[in-house]
């Protein structure tokens, strides 16, 4: 009889391979990791935006050397009462300007936005006390913010047909006022107002610092919310 061929020997086959699973804590820190780059991220473009729009922020929108009127923005006075420096400073270059003969009149305006006390009224008080006269300062004291600083102002100069103005603040807050004046429909430009005694390294970064996160959420908010109509 033929000899039967031995069986051939199966190939023994590969199990499958399973798919490694990551932890669930492993995949929930890279989740983190992330959305927490991808925040970054969005805050550096959105602050980048707010810079680049107050450096290319206008200073005026005229070619005017004289104004009806000189806009001065408010700031908040001590819990006394009393002008604080930077209150101060802009009242004092307003003065200048109008000793200058930029403008026959200054509007002050500022609410009690802070203390109980209306910085227009504390501004007034400081001009007259730098010789202004009483009949040449209008008092606008509802003011709560820069939006309602430069509405309300031009209801003033709107109610008595004016319609230009100088725009007196501190340098770090012309560029945030300037997007907002550039709205209404007025003639103006901006007027920085130096402070009484040089400023630190520290104060002026903080005070760049402050008025680019107040740019942004005018950019980004404020400007579509706050309508006030003049």
């Amino acid at each position: 009889m033929p000899r039967s061929s031995p069986p051939r020997q199966l190939r023994r086959q590969s199990p499958l391979r399973r798919p490694v699973r990551r932890p669930t804590g492993i995949r929930q820190r890279n989740w983190r990791l992330r959305a927490g780059l991808a925040a970054a991220g969005l805050c550096v473009i959105l602050l980048a935006w707010a810079a680049i729009a107050r450096g290319f922020a206008p200073e005026s929108n005229t070619s005017l050397t004289r104004f009806d009127a000189i806009i001065v923005l408010g700031y908040p006075a001590d819990s006394d009462g009393n002008p604080t420096p930077t209150l101060l400073a802009r009242v004092t270059e307003a003065v200048h300007e109008y000793e200058r003969g930029v403008a026959p009149r200054l509007i002050v305006t500022g609410g009690a936005a802070h203390n109980r006390y209306a910085e227009a009224r504390v501004m007034a008080k400081a001009a007259h006390a730098e010789g202004i006269p009483d009949s040449a300062i209008l008092v606008e004291p509802e003011a709560q913010d820069t939006i309602q600083n430069a509405c309300y102002s031009e209801r003033i100069m709107k109610s008595h047909g004016w319609h230009s103005a100088e725009v007196v603040s501190s340098a770090e807050h012309l560029p945030r006022a300037s997007l907002i004046f550039k709205r209404l429909p007025m003639e103006w430009r901006t007027h920085p107002a130096p402070p009484l005694s040089p400023d630190s390294s520290a104060y002026r970064i903080t005070a760049a610092s402050v008025e680019t996160l107040k740019t942004l959420r005018y950019l980004i908010w404020a400007r579509w919310t706050e309508n006030c109509v003049p």
